[in-house]
């Protein structure tokens, strides 16, 4: 669905969009998440987290002796579930992979 959706968005912008996933098991390696999240829980510490309001006015007090700031607020949209992509539609998917990993790296291309 996710590839399904962004060639719907390539074909409505005319851009080509390249993706690069970080491999599985490696998001310690995001530099600002990294940074972020020892604060965080240090911001936790204490704190029941007794509703969804606690937690992102807690995530979202952090800083850090740097100067990084949190910004966090709660995504309310409702979002379907169960959406299913047919073989045939995957199939119409312009998309190419890189050569280095190309199941974590690619290019989805607009359908002209």
């Amino acid at each position: 669905l996710w590839k399904y959706e962004l060639q719907q968005f390539a074909d409505e912008t005319k851009l080509a969009i390249s993706v690069c996933h970080f491999p599985p098991g490696t998001s310690k390696w995001n530099k600002i998440e990294h940074r972020l999240f020892s604060q965080i829980t240090k911001n936790w510490r204490g704190h029941p987290l007794v509703s969804l309001q606690v937690i992102i006015d807690l995530i979202a007090g952090t800083t850090t002796a740097t100067g990084l700031k949190v910004v966090a607020k709660a995504d309310e949209k409702q979002y379907s579930t169960g959406i299913k992509v047919s073989d045939e539609e995957f199939k119409s998917l312009n998309i190419v992979g890189d050569e280095f990993h190309p199941d974590w790296n690619y290019t989805i291309s607009p359908n002209l």
